[in-house]
């Protein structure tokens, strides 16, 4: 075999970095464009920041002792300048840094909100992946617990839009940095007593950073963890109103939550309220969306200080619980398929296509796969597959009549697929616009 004929190798792509395909799209657009729908109710605007940030923003952002940093981050040494690089692993500290970097804040508070792919190096797996997408939003300029719970109550509003059921909240206070600096001498005295019985990662972070070792989900640290000084037990009167203020809006709106002492979350920026939204049905992978308060941070990325709280949701832990409910909804097809025979009728379908699309309507015009036009019955056959509601048919005969053939495609309430209706061209716009009014009428009774 010659070196011309040798087979390429077939290349694929990484792995936990997933291709979007068309039979998905429709339930990423369905999400987005409720989770969208959602965010603009709110007053939320959005931003959009890169996917490469300088490293030093994660490490001196979420914390050197975390796993995102110690060992899930893609970073790399830009070979034109040197530089330090990094895909966002998250996308909290680089909204703050557009926020800093732009004076956003010069005139009062902002609601913003992102959606996007992130970045970890970890093992993937179900509704976890080294590519990932998230939607998250960031309330900057608000200190009180109103806010707290507004955007709590705002993924509680996503559920109830989508159909989610069975997702729990829980809640926690992480209290002020000197009602943490207590805990934490307490916390490591206990430690200290069990440090034959920890693991790993829990002794490397006994002095660093003792509260994650709370996080830890080895189950046989499970029941030291639990015995272990409870960061709520410190909280001095402004954090406790803080928590207790959000507690009441939470009530107020029915919303349920459970406090768990031990919710620390991953990310060494945040201060009094920290959440979790959870659920049993995707395994080990439980949480859906999470957040809470970061008012250091802005300061620690060297803005003014300013009050902050935000969260982030998995868009494919959301969709995985959409497919688990049996939530996914029909992937619509076009308005309009338009088949020809001819040279004159495809110049023709050419121009109706255009005008029918003008006002609004999805219209696919076949195109030939060799070079050789298909026939009509092939056609049809693509028409009908496409999941379009009406065929529009042009050959010769229509071409030489000035008119254009008709045919539902999908069932109409009552009746099956219609026959074919000779329409002239004149009217054709206005007839399927009709037709189409009347169908989605039937479908709404």
């Amino acid at each position: 075999m010659t070196e011309q004929k040798k087979k390429l190798e077939k290349l694929s792509g990484v792995k936990g970095m997933n291709d979007l395909l068309p039979e998905e799209a429709g339930l990423w657009e369905f999400f987005e464009a409720t989770v969208k729908s959602m965010l603009r109710a709110y007053g939320y605007q959005n931003i959009r920041t890169p996917i490469v940030e300088p490293t030093q923003l994660f490490t001196r952002g979420i914390g050197e002792v975390t796993d995102i940093v110690e060992k899930e981050m893609y970073s790399f040494t830009d070979a034109l300048n040197g530089e330090q690089l990094t895909l966002r692993p998250e996308n909290t500290a680089a909204v703050v840094r557009a926020v800093i970097e732009h004076n956003l804040l010069y005139d009062g508070p902002k609601r913003l909100w992102y959606i996007g792919p992130m970045f970890r190096h970890e093992r993937p797996q179900r509704g976890r992946y080294r590519q990932f997408h998230q939607v998250g939003v960031e309330a900057l300029g608000f200190a009180g617990p109103d806010t707290d719970a507004e955007i709590i109550l705002m993924c509680q509003r996503l559920w109830d839009d989508l159909g989610l059921s069975g997702i729990r909240l829980e809640i926690n206070s992480l209290g002020l940095a000197e009602e943490r600096a207590a805990h934490r001498v307490e916390l490591i005295a206990y430690l200290e007593k069990h440090q034959d019985a920890l693991d790993e990662d829990a002794r490397r972070r006994l002095y660093t950073n003792p509260l994650r070792v709370l996080d830890t989900k080895n189950p046989a640290l499970q029941a030291i963890v639990q015995d272990a000084p409870k960061l709520i037990d410190f909280l001095g009167d402004d954090s406790r109103a803080h928590f207790d203020g959000l507690q009441r809006i939470l009530k107020s709106n029915n919303i349920p939550f459970k406090i768990n002492p031990r919710l620390v979350r991953g990310l060494d920026y945040y201060n009094l309220t920290v959440f979790e939204w959870v659920t049993d049905k995707l395994g080990a992978q439980g949480t859906v969306a999470a957040g809470g308060r970061y008012d250091p941070l802005i300061e620690q990325l060297g803005g003014k200080p300013t009050a902050a709280c935000g969260w982030a949701m998995g868009i494919e832990r959301i969709l995985e619980l959409l497919k688990e409910e049996k939530l996914v909804p029909e992937n619509e097809g076009c308005d309009v398929y338009v088949v020809h025979q001819g040279e004159a009728a495809r110049e023709q379908a050419f121009i109706i296509a255009e005008r029918l699309r003008d006002t609004g309507l999805d219209v696919i015009l076949h195109c030939s796969q060799d070079g050789q036009t298909a026939s009509f019955k092939s056609q049809m056959k693509r028409a009908d597959a496409s999941g379009a509601a009406f065929a529009v048919i042009l050959g010769e005969d229509e071409i030489s009549a000035g008119t254009a053939g008709v045919k539902v495609l999908r069932e109409r309430q009552g009746e099956g697929k219609s026959e074919q209706r000779t329409v002239p061209v004149e009217d054709l716009t206005e007839f399927l616009i009709n037709a189409m009014v009347a169908t989605a009428d039937e479908g709404d009774d």
